[in-house]
C-alpha cells in the first residue's frame, strides 16, 4: 500500500510504497475514502523539517530538553547516535480520516466488514491507504453523511473538546482568536450552543466565511470595530469566553485575550501559540486559563486508545470516541457544515506536490482533503445509467370499437385510489370497472359496493389471466410495484402504476427486462402534474424559449402522521423516493429533456432536501422538498425563467406568465386540479386507440432514475451523473 511520509532530517516528503498494516485484536482495518491535512499543525510539522538543526532546535525547546536530560544520562556519542537515528527517519502524516472497514479484529463488535467509519489518531488515522485502528479511535458514520464530510471527524472534536472546557451558557459571547480550521468549527459549534461569537483574524477571506457560518462579527485583531463590537454585544462587560485556535509565535492573542474578557471570564487554548501571561492583566481579571487536550479524555493514555479501556460514562460524559460520534451526529443532522471549508481536493497520489503548494503559499486553504484511487470519480461523483429502453417487436395493441368498453381491473383500492382516481373513472362514458384486487376481502369488498366493480376478488392471478380485461391499475404500497408491474406487463395488459414505478435501480431494470421480453411497452407512470389545466394553459402562454431555463420548485410537504406507512423506509423506501417523481417530471416536462445529473443536499437530519437537477442544454431546476415549512403555507409554489418570461405556478390554483405581455389565469378554479382527471383520459384514449403512451417509457425510466440518484447523491455527498445509454 502507499503512505505519506517525511524525513525530519532532510525535510524530505514522500509517498511510499509500505507493507499493509496487520489486523490486530481490538480494532479495525480500514480502508481510507478521504484523509484531512490539518493546516495547522500538519504544516507546522512539515516547516520545522525543511529549518536547519539550529531552526529545529528553536522551534522544539522542549525536545532539546530531552537531548540535553539524555546527555546526562548516556553522554554525547550515545545521544547523538539516537538522536540523528531518529531524525533521519521516516515519520506519518495525518490524523484524521474517513474510510471503509475492510477487515474486523478479535473482540469487535460495533462494526462490521463495510461500514463507514470516521478514524483519529496521529498513529492509526494517517495518509495511507489502510490504517489499523483501534476501538476507542473510531466512530461509524450516520446513514446519509457524505465521507468527505466525515473526515473532519477528528478535528471537529478537537474543537468540541475546546469549547467544552470553554462551558459556555445560552446566551452567552465568545471570542474565537484565529479562524483556521480549528477556529471555523469553534465559531459553529458555539453558533448552535446558542452563544453569540465575535471571531479575530488578520485574514479578511477567514473572517468573512465565519461570518457566514454562524458569527455575529469578525475582524482584524488590531482594529478598533472588535472591541467596539465586543463592547457592544456585552454591555461593556467583556466576552464570557476566550477560545485561543491561533499559531505562531506572537503573544498578541494571549493579550487580547486579557484585554476583552470580562471580570473572571475564561481563556481556553486549542491551538499552540504563544502564551507568555501579562501577569497583572490576568490576576486583576482573576482569569481562568484553561487547556483543551487534543481529542478528549482519553488522549494520550495508552490504555484508552491502545487497549480499548472505556471510560465510564457515570464518570467521564464525553471521551475522545464519544466527542467524534457527537460530532459526526452534528454533521449529519446539519447543525455544522464543514462543506464551505474544503478548499480543495486532492487525488492522494498528488500528495507531495500538494504539501508542497501549502508550504510554499501557492495553495491558501481552510482545508485539504486527499482522496484515495477508489473515491476517484469524486467530486463528479458516481455516475448511474439510465437503463436503455429495449422492445421485442410485440404484436401492437388493435384499436377498439368506440361502442366496446374499456375493461379495467384495480390492484389496490386504498385511500389515493378510492379518492384521486376511481371517481374520475366510475363517472367515464366507455369505461367498466371490471375487477377489484385486494389483500383482504373487506376492502375489495367496500371497493366494489362504492364504485360498481363486478367483481372483488384477492386472486391476482385470475386478473392476470383474464383476456378480456384491457388495462390493470397497480395502486398498492410502493414496494411491490415494480413487481406487479412486471407481472401485468408479460401478462400482456396495459399498465398503470402510481409512482414510483421503482424504489431501486434492480426493480427498474426487472421492469424494463419484461418490456423487452414481452414487447409489451403499454405503461404509464402517475406523473399527473404535467396534464394538470392550469399549468398546461401557462406553458403555452410561456410559449418557446431560447437558451437555458431556471426553475425552481418549492414542495411544502409537511410532517407526516404518526403511523404512516411512508415512514417504513426499511420496506417502502425514502419519502422522495416515493413522491419525487412527480416533481422531477414535472420539471422536465416543461424543459423538454431528462436530466443528466443531480446534485442533492440534505438539512434538518435530512428532513429537508435540496435537489438541483442539471439538464442538456445547461437548464436547472431547484427542488426544495421539505417536511418542516409552516401548514398553513401552499404545498407547491413553481418558478420557470428563460428568455425575459417568467412563468409562476401558485399551488394549482393561480398561474401567470410574465414578458412583453402579462398573463394571469382568469379565475380561480373550486378546487385544485393537478392533473389526474386529464391524465387517466388520456390513458383510456391510449388503451382504446391503441395510440402511443402519454409519456414516453424512456422519459418514465429517466425520472425514475433520477429520482433514485437523489439518494446516492446524498450518500455520496456530489453529484451523480445520469449517463445515457448509447
Amino acid at each position: 500500500m502507499k503512505q505519506v511520509v517525511q524525513n525530519y532530517k532532510s525535510g524530505e516528503l514522500a509517498v511510499l510504497d509500505v507493507p499493509v498494516p496487520g489486523c490486530k485484536p481490538g480494532g479495525v482495518l480500514v480502508r481510507s475514502a478521504y484523509s484531512l491535512i490539518s493546516t495547522g499543525t500538519e504544516l507546522m510539522k512539515v516547516s520545522e523539517a525543511g529549518m536547519s538543526m539550529v531552526g529545529k532546535a528553536r522551534s522544539r525547546p522542549d525536545q532539546v530538553a530531552k537531548v540535553m536530560q539524555s546527555v546526562a544520562t548516556n553522554g554525547v556519542p550515545a545521544t547523538y547516535r539516537k538522536v540523528m537515528g531518529k531524525l533521519d527517519s521516516y515519520t506519518p502524516l495525518g490524523y484524521s480520516l474517513c474510510g471503509v472497514v475492510e477487515q474486523v479484529g478479535t473482540g469487535i463488535d460495533d462494526v462490521a466488514v463495510g461500514d463507514l467509519v470516521a478514524c483519529a489518531g496521529n498513529e492509526h488515522a494517517l495518509h495511507a491507504e489502510l490504517n489499523w485502528v483501534p476501538k476507542n479511535l473510531y466512530a461509524r458514520v450516520p446513514d446519509g453523511l457524505a465521507p468527505r464530510h466525515a473526515a473532519f471527524g477528528t478535528v471537529g472534536s478537537i474543537a468540541m473538546q475546546g469549547v467544552r472546557r470553554g462551558e459556555p451558557q445560552l446566551g452567552d459571547v465568545a471570542l474565537v482568536i484565529g479562524l483556521g480550521l480549528i477556529g471555523q468549527l469553534v465559531v459553529q459549534l458555539l453558533a448552535a450552543s446558542g452563544v453569540r461569537v465575535v471571531g479575530v483574524d488578520p485574514d479578511p477571506v477567514r473572517c468573512e466565511l465565519a461570518e457566514r457560518l454562524g458569527a455575529a462579527a469578525c475582524g482584524d485583531p488590531a482594529s478598533a470595530a472588535v472591541e467596539a463590537v465586543v463592547a457592544e454585544l456585552t454591555g461593556g462587560h467583556g466576552v464570557d469566553q476566550v477560545y485561543l485556535a491561533a499559531g505562531g509565535g506572537s503573544n498578541q492573542p494571549v493579550e487580547l485575550a486579557a484585554r476583552l474578557c470580562r471580570d473572571r471570564g475564561r481563556v481556553v487554548d486549542i491551538g499552540k501559540c504563544r502564551l507568555d501571561l501579562p501577569w497583572n492583566a490576568y490576576y486583576e481579571k482573576e482569569l481562568d486559563v484553561r487547556f483543551s487536550r487534543s481529542y478528549g479524555p482519553g488522549r494520550y493514555d495508552p490504555e484508552y486508545e491502545l487497549e480499548g479501556r472505556d471510560y465510564p460514562i457515570g464518570y467521564v460524559r464525553w471521551t475522545e470516541r464519544r466527542n467524534l460520534a457527537c460530532f459526526l451526529d452534528l454533521l449529519a443532522r446539519g447543525r455544522v457544515d464543514v462543506e464551505p471549508l474544503v478548499s480543495h481536493i486532492a487525488d492522494f497520489d498528488d500528495a507531495v506536490e500538494t504539501y508542497q503548494r501549502l508550504k510554499d503559499g501557492d495553495l491558501k486553504a481552510v482545508a485539504v482533503l486527499f482522496r484515495y484511487p477508489e473515491h476517484a470519480g469524486e467530486p463528479e461523483a458516481p455516475a448511474v445509467a439510465v437503463p436503455a429502453v429495449r422492445r421485442s417487436g410485440g404484436a401492437p395493441t388493435p384499436a377498439r370499437s368506440a361502442k366496446t368498453p374499456v375493461r379495467l381491473a384495480f390492484v389496490g383500492a386504498g385511500n389515493y385510489a378510492t379518492s384521486m382516481l376511481l371517481p374520475h373513472l366510475a363517472q367515464r362514458d366507455g369505461v367498466e370497472l371490471s375487477t377489484v384486487v385486494t389483500t383482504t376481502a373487506l376492502s375489495a369488498a367496500n371497493a366494489k359496493r362504492k364504485f360498481g366493480f363486478a367483481e372483488a376478488t384477492t386472486d391476482l392471478d385470475a386478473v392476470l389471466g383474464d383476456k378480456s380485461i384491457d388495462a390493470v391499475f397497480v395502486v398498492t404500497r410502493h414496494s411491490s410495484h415494480a413487481e406487479l408491474t412486471r407481472r401485468a406487463l408479460l401478462a400482456g395488459k396495459t399498465v398503470f402504476v402510481e409512482k414510483p414505478l421503482a424504489l431501486t435501480e434492480d426493480e427498474l431494470a426487472g421492469v424494463l427486462a419484461a418490456v423487452e421480453e414481452s414487447g409489451n411497452d403499454r405503461l404509464q407512470v402517475g406523473f399527473n402534474r404535467r396534464f394538470a389545466p392550469l399549468l398546461q394553459e401557462a406553458r403555452k402562454r410561456f410559449g418557446a424559449r431560447t437558451g437555458p431555463a431556471s426553475l425552481r420548485y418549492l414542495v411544502n410537504a409537511g410532517r407526516l402522521q404518526h403511523g404512516s406507512w411512508y415512514l417504513q423506509q426499511g420496506t417502502e423506501g425514502s419519502r422522495f423516493a416515493g413522491e419525487g417523481g412527480h416533481f422531477i417530471d414535472t420539471a422536465s416536462w416543461l424543459l423538454e429533456a431528462d436530466p443528466v445529473s443531480v446534485y442533492a443536499v440534505a438539512t434538518s437530519g435530512n428532513e429537508d432536501l435540496q435537489v438541483v437537477l442539471h439538464y442538456p442544454d445547461g437548464s436547472t431546476a431547484t427542488i426544495s422538498y421539505v417536511t418542516t415549512g409552516a401548514p398553513s403555507f401552499p404545498k407547491e409554489t413553481l418558478d420557470l425563467v428563460a428568455h425575459n418570461k417568467v412563468l409562476r405556478l401558485d399551488d394549482f390554483v393561480r398561474a401567470s406568465v410574465y414578458g412583453r405581455k402579462r398573463w394571469v389565469s382568469s379565475r380561480l378554479p373550486k378546487a385544485r386540479d393537478k392533473g389526474q382527471s386529464a391524465e387517466l383520459a388520456a390513458f383510456i384514449k391510449a388503451v382504446r386507440t391503441g395510440g402511443p403512451m402519454p409519456v414516453p417509457l424512456e422519459s418514465l425510466a429517466a425520472t425514475t432514475v433520477a429520482t433514485l440518484a437523489v439518494q446516492a447523491g446524498l450518500a455520496g455527498g456530489a453529484p451523480v451523473t445520469l449517463e445515457r445509454p448509447r
